[in-house]
C-alpha cells in the first residue's frame, strides 16, 4: 500500500487529500453527537454524519437529514464551519497560521497554496493568502448585511442574523446549504435575496485568480479589459455566455410548466436565478422534482461544467471547456493552432483539457453504474425516471453542486456512500485525487515511431 500509495507528504496533492480526509472524519463524528441534533430528533447515523460532512466540507449541499429541523444551533455552527474551511481551502488557511505563528512556511505547504490558487510559488504566499482571506470574508460581509437589510422584520432578529451568515457564507463557498427544508423557493419573487445570492455566487465561483486579476487592474486604472489576463477574460466571457444560455432555456422550456402560475418579472428572475446556481451552488427557488425532463438534462449539463478554476466550486471548470470549444473550432477551420484574445493556447493545456473531461466523464459513468447497482431492486426504481434523477444525482454530487430532484435522503447507506465519493473526488478534482494515489516514481516510457489512427 505505501509502495502504491507513497508518503503522503511527498506531494502536495496527497496532504490536501489527506487533510481533506481527516476534516470529514473529524466533522462526521462531531455531528453524530447528541450536541449536534435537535431533541427530539433521530439520532444522526455515522453514514448520515460522513456524508453531511463531506457534503459540507466539499461546498456541495446534497442534504440526507435536514439542516434547520435535525440540526441544533451547535450542529449547523459546525456544518458553517466546514463550508468555510472547504470553500477556501483547507491548506489555504493552514499555511496562514503556520506563517503567523510558525514564522515561516514549508516548500510543500508554498506548492500546495500556490496549486490551491492558481499562482506561482514564487509570490509573496503570506499576503496573497491574506487576500484570498480578505476578498471571501469582505465578499461574504456585504452579503451578509444586504441579507440582514432585506430579511428584516421577517422573523426574530437572532434568527435573520443567524439565516442571513449562514446563507452568505454558503452562497460564497458555492455550497447550497440553507436554512429552510424548501431551500429558497419560499423566496423566489424576492429580487433582492435572489438577486444578492446569485451576485455571491458569481464571485466565488469565477476563482481567486481572476478576482485578484480583476482588483489589480481596476486598482491601477489601465485598460480594465485589454490588460487582463487571458484566463481572467476566458473565465468572465464564458460565464456570462453560460449564465444567459441556462437563463434562456429554463424559461423557454418551463414558461407554461413550472412557472405558468408565477408573473412574468419572477419567471425571469427565476431563470436567472436556475441558470446562476445550477452550475455549481444547489440553491433552488423551484421544486427540481417538477421540472420536465428536457431541463433536467440541460441542468446536468450545466452542473458539469462548473464554474473556475481555483474558485470554491466545482465542475470540469468553464475554462476547461472553452478551451475545448476554441481548439474544436479551430480544428473545424483547419487551423493548427488554438488562438484566443491575440494568445496562443498551449497544446498542454489542450491535452490536459481533454484528460479532464475524459476522467470527469469516466467517474461519472462508473459512480453511475455504482449508484444504480446500490440501488437495484428499492423502492427508487419504481419513480418514473429513475435513470435520470439517478444521474441528475450523480452529476450535482462529482460537480459539487448539491441540487437534487428529491431522491437524496431516500438512498440507501450504500447509495450514499457512493454520492460522498463522488463529491470528494469533485472537491478535489479527479486529476488531483489521481496525483495523491500515484506512485512515486515516474515510470520510463519509450518513444515509438509515429503513426497516426483514423479520427472521426
Amino acid at each position: 500500500m505505501q509502495q502504491f500509495t507513497g508518503s503522503l507528504v511527498s506531494y502536495p496533492a496527497r496532504v490536501s487529500f489527506g487533510a481533506y480526509v481527516l476534516a470529514i472524519l473529524l466533522g462526521g463524528l462531531i455531528l453524530t453527537t447528541p450536541l449536534s441534533r435537535n431533541p427530539g430528533c433521530e439520532p444522526i447515523t455515522l453514514v448520515d454524519g460522513i456524508f453531511t460532512a463531506t457534503s459540507a466540507c466539499c461546498v456541495t449541499g446534497l442534504t440526507v437529514r435536514s439542516t434547520v429541523d435535525d440540526f441544533s444551533f451547535f450542529g449547523q455552527v459546525v456544518i458553517l464551519l466546514l463550508i468555510q474551511l472547504g470553500g477556501l481551502g483547507i491548506m489555504t488557511i493552514t499555511t496562514l497560521a503556520s506563517f503567523q505563528f510558525g514564522g515561516q512556511a514549508s516548500m510543500r505547504q508554498r506548492a500546495i497554496v500556490a496549486e490551491t490558487l492558481g499562482i506561482r510559488s514564487g509570490r509573496d504566499l503570506r499576503w496573497v493568502t491574506w487576500g484570498v482571506l480578505a476578498a471571501a470574508f469582505f465578499s461574504e460581509g456585504i452579503g451578509f448585511i444586504f441579507l440582514t437589510v432585506s430579511q428584516w422584520g421577517t422573523e426574530e432578529p437572532s434568527r435573520v442574523i443567524w439565516k442571513s451568515l449562514f446563507h452568505a457564507v454558503s452562497a460564497f463557498c458555492n455550497a447550497g446549504f440553507a436554512l429552510g427544508n424548501d431551500n429558497l423557493i419560499p423566496q423566489a419573487g424576492n429580487f433582492s435575496v435572489n438577486l444578492v445570492i446569485c451576485g455571491l455566487i458569481i464571485i466565488g465561483g469565477l476563482g481567486f485568480p481572476v478576482i485578484f486579476d480583476i482588483a489589480a487592474r481596476i486598482r491601477k486604472r489601465d485598460g480594465l479589459w485589454t490588460r487582463l489576463h487571458t484566463q481572467s477574460k476566458i473565465m468572465l466571457l464564458g460565464t456570462a455566455g453560460l449564465l444567459v444560455f441556462g437563463m434562456v432555456s429554463f424559461c423557454f422550456f418551463e414558461w407554461n410548466e413550472s412557472l405558468n402560475s408565477k408573473p412574468i418579472a419572477t419567471r425571469i428572475l427565476m431563470g436567472f436565478f436556475h441558470s446562476t446556481t445550477c452550475r455549481t451552488a444547489g440553491f433552488n427557488t423551484v421544486d427540481y422534482a417538477l421540472l420536465s425532463n428536457t431541463t433536467l438534462f440541460l441542468a446536468i449539463l450545466l452542473m458539469a461544467i462548473g464554474a473556475g478554476p481555483c474558485s470554491t466550486a466545482g465542475g470540469f471548470k468553464v475554462s476547461t471547456f472553452m478551451t475545448l470549444l476554441a481548439r474544436s473550432w479551430a480544428s473545424f477551420r483547419g487551423l493548427r493552432h488554438v488562438n484566443l484574445f491575440r494568445r496562443t493556447i498551449p497544446a498542454a493545456s489542450v491535452e490536459r483539457a481533454t484528460a479532464t473531461v475524459l476522467l470527469f466523464a469516466a467517474v461519472a459513468v462508473g459512480a453511475m453504474v455504482a449508484l444504480l447497482t446500490a440501488e437495484h431492486g428499492g423502492h427508487l426504481e419504481g419513480r418514473q425516471r429513475w435513470f435520470l434523477e439517478a444521474l441528475f444525482e450523480c452529476i450535482s454530487a462529482l460537480g459539487t453542486v448539491g441540487l437534487s430532484t428529491g431522491i437524496t435522503a431516500s438512498l440507501s447507506d450504500p447509495g450514499k456512500l457512493v454520492l460522498v465519493g463522488l463529491m470528494f473526488l469533485g472537491r478535489l478534482g479527479p486529476i488531483t485525487a489521481a496525483l495523491a494515489l500515484s506512485q512515486e516514481r515516474t515510470t520510463y516510457q519509450p518513444t515509438y515511431p509515429e503513426e497516426e489512427p483514423l479520427i472521426g
